[in-house]
């Protein structure tokens, strides 16, 4: 039988090679980024200009040091003047004579005149981002060499196509910056095909033919290149015929399951083979019903999408498939489903990754706040589409962004796409969407979340600096995820847009704020925001969960995979013992059986963990996908502060001494001596064995008077106790110093907010930061957080080295020592001298460590990171962060300020800070 069916198989695939013409391609560029061909060039202005040299093709010529770095608003690069001429002599095969031979570019900036042996190719291509190819048969010689001229205009002559193109918030380069080829083909040949495979089997396909022949036969084959189904055959009567068929049970295209077929295409005349072409596509339907959402194969779908340039810090535009793989699998990694292609149309591999891997796309045509004239967009449009139309990944068409949307343009969409997938114009209400650009949380509420169009917005929580993407992420995608009306939407952006500058010593540029709104640095330095956006999107969501003494293991959890049942997941546990210093004390790792829910329902996660699991500090439950691709791990401390405090304090010793000054109370153990001011109760000095600890002037309450009066100093067996006297009208805070036997340090603080409303409220204390050499810490991290962005950390014990890094800027260095650090139950101080450590038995205490450089460029305020006073703050509560367009408390509940009351200033209504400081000699 196997001998049988390999028989079957060969025969098969004889029938289609015998005779096949497939289209023979030779590339005169590289194919991208790391592999380039040298080209004669010469720059008519800025760097290197008035002398031929090199250059390798593709590139944009700024990143090899010619002409002049623009970024879209600069109104130096409006003038026009800065053009490169290229020269290549190349030959052809001369075989090739008598076909048709075509030169294609895969893109050029922006305008290109092309000519072949001195001969114009055609006339002027005008438009960056677009394939376009000449007929260049009779302008070859087929018997020795060839000249190809080509002068590219960075300016184009054509209005339209600046509005569109250049006059936009990104750089702006000039060069033949995608791969430059000859393909020669039979005369008779297939000229296009348009594929529309829909879930249910049904497949159609329009051909279209160049040249003379009389039939066309497609025979299906899967993804193991098994026959699939009876061919299919039509007859010409003009030079475009369609072709349809019913085929079983597809292998169905989605995010989540990318199942590819390929069509092999043969074009026949008088019996005989002329021409073949295999195309990849996918079964899948795209259906839009109004008021409702966007479905795929039937099922309603949220999308999860990132807007991404196509772009790299030392080649600009240019990329390569390797890149493309990489940005599309980074996207992925933070359970994204969807990507939009900004501003314009990617590279052909970046959408064949997308099919492969599985990604939704919105591809959109050119256009920012400007959109091409319509003869201009018409040419343009039908060259986007007749390379993007048969990828199952492209979901939505768009036209233009942000107000460049030309209506003339609509009916091409409409009328040259077979699938007739949905049009959206980006940042405004049209065809059923409303797609309102950074929308504040509580936008338009009659009319936006309780309006009538399905919500997606094609950009929302911008993300300039650290503000916007992870920040009010988890409010938004609360909302959208309850809002039936919501289909997702799309964070700006994917990546920093940070040159390489070869005229500036290399330095990353980012063009001040204008290019800094990546989730990831230039080189894909992760922000905590892509962890954030990892957690808030996972398909798998945890309910909130306390590990308590009677817990039995039962995780309640939510399918939110459109068509992934969980039982195709795994899932497995680390039960830790963390240590008092990061080392690891022991642990116990485990599967969990994966239990069956269905997509868009709840379930049980049920852990069956060992009789001494209260013994460990934390559990991790790690989820992995169908391709056994992390999800995400989750993190459950088990042990409390107060129980790791325990094994912290230390309150016997020798005798604690305790001296007063005219000012100070001096209190000293185990070689430890604090001085204490008797006026305010504020810590002045700290001194052990090897010197003064620079670690003093607090606790000052930030949000709140500072307003501790009338201490008392008393002396117990054990320990010397410093506190405060409370009156309601003159000393409602209060504070209580306890200095142990062992040298430790206990302090309380009880008070109260001053303000209804406040950004923050905590302890401040003061500390030189060039003394700072890093810390380690028990709490949630590496990252650090805000009010507005919590997800994303996980508990552990970390060990961070100090750095000054401010957030988009070099050297885009994460995490970011600087900042609000969640949930600490210890930290230990590492400085130039010597160290000290300080612990809590208090639980949801923020550990703030100074105050992040601001950015050079800091145009947009709406962001507000604020801060404390003093250097090392312990807080009940952190401020949150807004973004480039919004406000900390427009991105939902989580950036609202606190809020707090007190109808009667009684202790027991209180706000509490305890800290344990430990200033001995640290081993």
């Amino acid at each position: 039988m196997k001998l049988y069916i390999s028989t079957i198989l060969l025969t098969f695939f004889a029938h289609l090679t015998i005779h096949a013409q497939e289209t023979a391609r030779k590339y005169l560029s590289g194919t991208g980024k790391d592999d380039t061909v040298l080209w004669d060039f010469f720059v008519t202005d800025g760097m290197k200009a008035g002398k031929w040299s090199k250059i390798p093709v593709p590139s944009n010529w700024e990143l090899h040091g010619f002409g002049k770095y623009n970024y879209g608003f600069d109104k130096e690069e409006k003038k026009g003047k800065e053009k490169g001429l290229y020269k290549y002599t190349f030959t052809v095969d001369k075989a090739w004579k008598g076909q048709v031979v075509n030169l294609v570019f895969e893109g050029v900036m922006t305008d290109a005149e092309v000519k072949v042996n001195g001969t114009s190719a055609g006339e002027i291509h005008q438009g960056s981002f677009y394939v376009f190819k000449y007929d260049v048969s009779k302008l070859l010689n087929y018997k020795g060499e060839n000249l190809l001229e080509v002068t590219v205009a960075k300016h184009s002559e054509n209005k339209s196509v600046n509005a569109a193109e250049r006059e936009a918030d990104y750089w702006i380069f000039g060069g033949i910056y995608r791969p430059v080829y000859l393909e020669a083909l039979p005369q008779s040949h297939i000229h296009r095909v348009s594929i529309d495979a829909k879930a249910d089997g049904q497949f159609r396909s329009m051909v279209e033919r160049s040249g003379e022949a009389d039939e066309i036969q497609i025979q299906i084959t899967d993804s193991n290149g098994r026959p699939y189904g009876d061919k299919l055959s039509a007859r010409f009567q003009e030079d475009k015929t369609e072709l349809k068929g019913q085929f079983s049970d597809p292998d169905l295209w989605s995010s989540e399951f990318p199942n590819l077929y390929q069509a092999h295409i043969s074009l026949w005349r008088k019996g005989k083979k002329v021409h073949e072409k295999i195309q990849k596509f996918g079964f899948r339907t795209v259906e839009v019903k109004e008021r409702d959402g966007v479905y795929i194969n039937g099922v309603k779908i949220k999308f999860k999408g990132v807007n991404r340039h196509s772009f790299h810090p030392e080649s600009g535009r240019t990329t390569s498939k390797a890149i493309s793989i990489h940005d599309v699998k980074l996207i992925k990694e933070m359970n994204m489903n969807a990507v939009r292609m900004a501003h314009y149309p990617p590279d052909n591999h970046f959408l064949e990754v997308c099919d492969s891997l599985g990604l939704y796309v919105m591809n959109e045509l050119g256009g920012w706040h400007g959109h091409y004239d319509t003869p201009t967009g018409t040419k343009l449009l039908t060259e986007m589409m007749v390379v993007s139309e048969n990828h199952p990944s492209i979901i939505f068409w768009a036209n233009g962004n942000e107000g460049g949307h030309n209506p003339e343009l609509d009916s091409i969409f409409f009328t040259n796409d077979i699938q007739k997938r949905p049009l959206i114009y980006p940042w405004a209400v049209y065809g059923g969407f409303e797609t309102t650009h950074y929308r504040e949380y509580n936008y338009g509420i009659g009319t936006y979340d309780h309006g009538r169009n399905i919500v997606m917005p094609t950009e929302f929580l911008h993300g300039m600096w650290d503000g916007g993407h992870g920040a009010g992420i988890e409010d938004y995608w609360k909302a959208m995820w309850a809002n039936p009306l919501s289909a997702g939407g799309f964070l700006w952006d994917f990546q920093d847009q940070g040159l390489v500058r070869t005229d500036k010593d290399n330095i990353i540029d980012t063009d001040g704020n204008h290019g800094a709104d990546g989730i990831v640095g230039p080189y894909y330095e992760k922000e905590g925001s892509f962890y954030t956006i990892k957690e808030v999107w996972s398909p798998i969501f945890f309910e909130k969960r306390e590990m308590t003494a009677g817990f039995d293991g039962a995780f309640h959890i939510e399918n939110r995979y459109a068509f992934t049942n969980t039982n195709q997941c795994s899932f497995s546990y680390e039960l830790k013992k963390l240590g008092q210093y990061g080392e690891s004390k022991g642990s116990q790792t485990g599967t969990i059986p994966a239990p069956a829910i269905e997509p868009y329902h709840r379930g049980v996660l049920k852990l069956d963990f060992p009789a001494d699991w209260q013994d460990y500090d934390v559990l991790y439950i790690t989820a992995k996908d169908v391709n056994g691709l992390e999800i995400y791990t989750w993190s459950f401390p088990i042990s409390r502060p107060n129980q790791v405090a325990a094994n912290f304090l230390q309150t016997t010793g020798d005798a604690v001494n305790v001296e007063e000054t005219a000012s100070n109370f001096v209190v000293s153990a185990n070689g430890v001596t604090v001085r204490i001011n008797k006026e305010n109760g504020l810590l002045e000095e700290v001194r052990n064995a090897k010197g003064t600890i620079p670690f003093n002037n607090g606790p000052t309450i930030q949000e709140a008077v500072t307003n501790f009066k009338n201490f008392t100093v008393k002396q117990e067996d054990d320990k010397v106790v410093i506190a405060s006297t409370f009156d309601k009208k003159e000393s409602y805070n209060t504070l209580t110093w306890e200095i142990y036997a062992s040298g430790q340090v206990k302090m309380h603080v009880q008070y109260f907010p001053q303000e209804y409303f406040t950004k923050f409220v905590g302890v401040n204390f003061s500390f030189p930061e060039d003394k700072m050499k890093g810390v380690e810490y028990m709490g949630m991290g590496p990252y650090r957080v805000w009010k507005n962005r919590m997800k994303g950390n996980q508990f552990g014990v970390w060990k961070k080295d100090y750095n000054d890094a401010a957030t988009g800027e070099i050297p885009f260095e994460y995490p970011e020592f600087k900042g609000y650090h969640s949930n600490m139950y210890w930290t230990k101080f590492i400085t130039d001298e010597q160290s000290f450590l300080v612990f809590t038995d208090r639980e949801d205490v923020f550990l703030r460590l100074f105050t992040p450089r601001e950015q050079q460029d800091t145009d947009w305020k709406n962001m507000e990171p604020t801060f404390p006073n003093g250097d090392i703050s312990f807080m009940n509560g952190i401020s949150a962060i807004g973004t480039k367009t919004q406000k900390p408390e427009t991105t939902g509940p989580m950036g609202m300020k606190h809020v707090y009351y007190d109808f009667e200033k009684e202790p027991i209504r209180a706000l509490h800070m305890v800290l344990y400081f430990d200033f001995s000699v640290q081993k």
